[in-house]
């Protein structure tokens, strides 16, 4: 490769002309007008030139594997034991979200305590914790009904009311169900 070279990117649709070289990198400029850095491997000369170095099978395997996305883990089964375990609690009174909520709308703290809830319910859903309760006190029941409107959004599981004489009226439990299969 030399300065003027007409050249592509091997993982980019890019081409360009190559404008100065300093040991194994590469600085070109574009096709768009772009002034782009590469490593001497990530280039190919274009125009019928014959590449310095053959490339064999196990390079091109290597390469696509390096390329390919690794599949996630499996989640680790739950044992017998940790499904009796306390369950998570989130308690949603707005003095515990916010500092001062005196300078809150109603629809803010509404939108702010539904919003923790289902980012609460997500994480558990993720962490495969099996319980949740939601402490959401006694009051005109504004942010119950919409808890429930929330949960009834998700397919595996089921709401009820948490231990009374833990939380009296005021907390909502979640079970959620763990999908057998994964």
């Amino acid at each position: 490769m030399k300065i003027g070279d007409k050249v592509s990117a091997v993982d980019d649709a890019v081409n360009g002309v190559i404008t100065g070289i300093n040991g194994n990198l590469v600085t070109i400029r574009s096709d768009d007008d772009f002034e782009l850095q590469y490593s001497v491997k990530e280039l190919v000369v274009i125009g019928g030139f014959a590449l310095e170095k053959e490339i064999n099978s196990s390079q091109i395997a290597q390469a696509i594997s390096e390329k390919q996305e690794t599949k996630p883990k499996k989640a680790p089964k739950v044992k017998p034991k940790e499904r009796n375990l306390p369950p998570m609690e989130v308690d949603l009174h707005i003095n515990q979200l916010v500092k001062n909520p005196k300078k809150m709308s109603n629809y803010d703290m509404l939108s702010l305590q539904l919003d923790t809830a289902k980012r609460q319910l997500d994480f558990a859903i993720g962490k495969r914790i099996q319980k949740i309760v939601f402490i959401h006190g006694v009051g005109e029941g504004v942010l119950r009904a919409e808890l429930e409107f929330l949960f009834r959004r998700y397919e595996h599981l089921k709401f009820y009311d948490a231990d009374f004489q833990k939380y009296g009226r005021g907390a909502v439990e979640v079970y959620i169900f763990q999908n057998k299969k994964s």
